[in-house]
């Protein structure tokens, strides 16, 4: 693809300040990582802002700047209900989840990752829901990196035209050196501005749009480049009638929210559950902009008649307004919003993909008895190997992006986020029934997947199987202890009193 506006030596100065500064960052907090506790969750200081940021830009990632764009572009206004169900997870996981994981996860043996949670909360002394919550978590992470590979590759391949696979090794090689010297405070604060890039860019393409339209006044005869029904929110890609099974699939992302690790995390690592409604606004703020301006620019994109774009080539719709009416500066800045966006998300991935290996195989199976500080070595290395396994599932991708996203997103909503949602709010769940939800969840994804009875996001099916696992596993099991129960009391008193308390 050809960039009219860019001004390739000024782009290639711009990328090494931006990598600089993102190494400089890793470097700065690799003498302040003294534990894992320290490397996998920032010893729980992370104030509001960095919080909301850093969590909304691992959770969107390239998909939000290539992915949805992308799909409104051949959608239309039937994004919105993707839109729609990524606005309402965001904030019902922040309203009732944030809060309630940050104090129960430091009450239940100060749980580091959601399998350590997991096994703290039913004072359980079995390795077996950290050992199988941990092969789904591994699992579907490097799936998750690989999307974000493959965009990064696409992406800088397209604006260097270099070869995708080298387009791809360089842009992993600075996201894994410093995910791998900062941790988990490195990943925030790159994140965090990443955020700040990707919210830059994302508002700012809308006008390009509107530029190259000619202007309000000539959006009546853009109307002419729209396909039948692009407008309605009840037809799909070629036309036809959305089904409420097309409808419930769309909205059915927002489920997903529950389960995310690396979304999960930023509230654990939350310094103050007092300031978690400050961080709610934020992230609200900065979500609800974003999924609206993404929609717009692809609907947009579509209506600019010298626009073509077919395959794969629809989730460049993003940057290819930016370069019909952009100076080179903006440009830059556009540019880089996206490759923030990548980066933020993969980052964040292939920290909790090593805290899993680290802390649920090597800390578990293999040294039990291994102190903090090897660790935290382990889990340097493990980013090295997650990322290695990503590579090569990304260097030679064709999928689209959103496709890749969903399938991971899937996985983790299912296999994990009714397990987590109903060890936080409902007493009778057992250890046993978890279990039970982490791999129906899991196993049904990877079932729908690959053998849909019907044409639904298979998130949404697993999600209620595994709700369903969970239930009745639960009734069939023992009653939990009383020991558990008390330990549950502690969360709604930690909450009211901001100190969660040991039990």
């Amino acid at each position: 693809m050809e960039f009219r506006s860019l001004h390739l030596p000024s782009f290639l100065a711009t990328l090494v300040l931006y990598f600089t500064a993102m190494l400089g960052i890793g470097a700065y907090f690799f003498h302040r990582n003294r534990s894992i506790a320290d490397y996998l969750l920032g010893d729980r200081r992370l104030g509001p802002w960095v919080t909301s940021l850093s969590a909304e830009a691992s959770d969107m990632g390239g998909w939000l700047l290539m992915g949805l764009p992308g799909f409104a572009y051949c959608a239309g206004n039937a994004a919105f209900w993707i839109v729609a169900g990524l606005t309402a997870g965001t904030y019902c996981n922040w309203k009732w989840v944030a809060a309630r994981l940050r104090a129960y996860a430091e009450i239940a043996g100060n749980s580091l990752t959601i399998s350590n949670f997991l096994q703290h909360r039913f004072c359980s002394n079995s390795s077996t829901i950290r050992a199988v919550s941990g092969i789904f978590i591994f699992i579907f992470f490097i799936l998750y990196v690989a999307a974000g590979f493959a965009a990064a590759g696409r992406f800088l391949g397209s604006i260097l035209s270099m070869d995708q696979v080298l387009a791809t090794a360089l842009a992993a090689l600075v996201t894994i050196t410093y995910t791998a010297l900062g941790g988990f405070l490195a990943v925030c604060w790159t994140d965090a501005i990443q955020g700040m890039f990707m919210f830059f860019a994302v508002l700012v393409v809308p006008f390009a749009a509107f530029h190259c339209l000619g202007g309000v006044a000539a959006i009546p005869h853009a109307l002419q480049f729209a396909p039948p029904f692009f407008f309605s929110i009840g037809h799909g890609i070629g036309g036809e009638k959305l089904s409420i099974i097309a409808i419930i699939s769309l909205m059915g992302w927002g489920l997903g929210y529950f389960g995310q690790p690396h979304i999960l995390v930023r509230f654990m690592a939350m310094k103050e559950i007092s300031r978690v409604p400050l961080a709610r606004n934020i992230a609200m703020q900065w979500v609800s902009w974003s999924l609206l301006a993404a929609m717009l620019v692809g609907i947009l994109g579509r209506l600019c008649g010298e626009i073509q774009l077919t395959g794969t080539d629809v989730e460049n719709i993003f940057f290819v307004l930016g370069d019909r009416v952009f100076s080179p500066f903006l440009l830059n800045l556009v540019l880089l919003g996206v490759l923030a966006a990548i980066m933020s998300t993969t980052s964040s991935q292939l920290l909790v993909a090593a805290s899993s290996f680290s802390k649920d195989f090597y800390g578990l199976l293999l040294r039990p008895r291994a102190n903090s500080r090897e660790l935290l070595h382990v889990s340097r290395i493990a980013v090295w190997l997650v990322s290695l396994l990503a590579f090569f599932m990304a260097k030679n991708s064709h999928n689209f992006i959103l496709h890749m996203v969903g399938y991971a997103w899937a996985g983790f909503g299912a296999s994990l986020g009714p397990a987590l949602l109903f060890s936080l709010f409902w007493r009778r769940t057992t250890e046993k029934g978890v279990l039970a939800g982490i791999v129906a969840g899991g196993l049904a994804v990877i079932l729908w997947k690959n053998f849909p009875p019907i044409e639904l996001y298979e998130l949404v099916p697993a999600f209620f199987l595994s709700s369903l696992a969970i239930v009745g596993t639960s009734f069939l099991d023992s009653r939990p202890s009383n020991d558990v129960l008390a330990t549950f009391d502690c969360v709604g008193t930690a909450m009211k009193t901001d100190r969660p308390r040991p039990a």
